[in-house]
């Protein structure tokens, strides 16, 4: 498989570092590979927002050339990035001066967003900062317009591995057929971006690295235009990799070296219905990235089957949270905080008269 990679990378139009995006989906691997990045000084990648999180919130701030209402929103991703559950380090932000910085730029929540992640990368003396926010592949074509330097590092995954992973991860749907759609939604996107814009996308093989960790990150670091460091290979002295095996479930694995056997795992976790059902749907992106199919990829999809799925989905999510609070108490408060964080912002602004009008404008175009 042809993959371009951007000859002039490391070039910087301005003095600010380069923006990359990390893409299309989150259980790729992406934390593998961005804590190994981290190595280099000059590379700076601090835990995600996640702000596809915050996005059904944008219309209610009405019409953001009105400063009041920017200025709201800024000081609402500010307080996203304060409510994380992993903080970033030695970083802390103040509403006013970055909507100062920003107010006479186009406006947008994803500008808000690169404004602290540059800023951030700015304190670190770093020359490429990137956002592992990958449910934002979704907005790329917005954030190209922002940041005409941006670069999307787009880490493809076997669709049976990452969406055996994605069930039992709280962030995600519990239910194969459902997460297997959003990995084909998501890798959709990404194509079209890599076809479109071919020296602006580098896509790398998540079983590749498995493979062979250091030719996909010497790969990575020149599309970037930093210098690949062999302590890379040695996840075991990152220090935020042993924070972050010990602050969730979902990173445990982070501070060991990959296991190449666990690219089959999903065998073991899936049953052959369910493969045949994510083979059906992603046959055609498994055949451009060489995954071989194990059944006919002829598994029939109903209305009334997906109905089912969200169902059960939905009740084994409220177990899982159950769950999470009686096995791990830490974990569990500091998700729940940032969800109760987005909920009170969305309770403040449904009392916004802007607000109203919106939802009723909304009920009246449904209607």
């Amino acid at each position: 498989m042809e993959v371009a990679e951007a000859k002039d990378a490391g070039a910087l139009v301005h003095s600010r570092p380069r923006p990359v995006l990390m893409i299309p989906l989150r259980r790729c691997g992406s934390h593998a590979l961005r804590l190994r990045l981290s190595f280099n000084p000059h590379f700076y990648s601090p835990y995600p927002l996640h702000i596809v999180d915050f996005m059904p919130l944008v219309p209610l701030y009405g019409d953001l050339s009105d400063d009041r209402a920017y200025f709201r929103m800024v000081v609402d991703v500010v307080g996203l990035q304060a409510a994380s559950p992993v903080k970033w380090p030695n970083v802390v932000f103040d509403p006013r001066q970055i909507f100062e910085a920003i107010r006479l730029e186009r406006r947008s929540v994803h500008r808000v967003v690169w404004e602290l992640l540059l800023r951030a990368g700015e304190l670190h003396d770093a020359r490429i900062v990137m956002d592992k926010s990958l449910d934002s592949v979704h907005y790329a074509d917005e954030l190209m317009s922002l940041f005409p330097q941006l670069l999307f590092l787009n880490v493809v995954r076997d669709p049976r591995a990452q969406v055996a992973s994605m069930t039992r991860a709280i962030i995600h749907d519990f239910d194969a057929t459902l997460n297997a759609m959003a990995w084909v939604d998501a890798y959709r996107v990404a194509l079209s971006l890599a076809e479109r814009y071919p020296e602006r996308v580098l896509t790398v093989r998540y079983e590749d690295f498995l493979a062979d960790q250091e030719s996909t990150l010497r790969r990575i670091c020149r599309f970037f235009g930093i210098e690949y460091l062999p302590q890379m290979l040695d996840v075991t002295r990152s220090h935020e990799a042993q924070q972050l095996s010990h602050m969730s479930a979902l990173w445990a694995s982070n501070c060991f070296a990959p296991i190449a056997a666990n690219a089959d795992k999903f065998k073991t976790q899936l049953s052959m219905k369910e493969i045949e059902v994510i083979e059906t749907l992603a046959r055609d992106y498994m055949a451009l990235y060489g995954y071989e199919l194990m059944t006919d990829a002829q598994a029939a999809i109903s209305d009334s089957m997906m109905a089912d799925s969200r169902e059960c989905s939905g009740i084994a999510k409220r177990r899982a949270w159950q769950e999470l609070e009686h096995n791990d108490y830490r974990d569990f408060i500091l998700r729940r905080f940032r969800s109760d964080y987005l909920q009170q912002v969305r309770n403040r602004l449904d009392d916004l008269p802007i607000a109203v009008a919106a939802k009723a404008r909304d009920t009246a175009r449904i209607a």
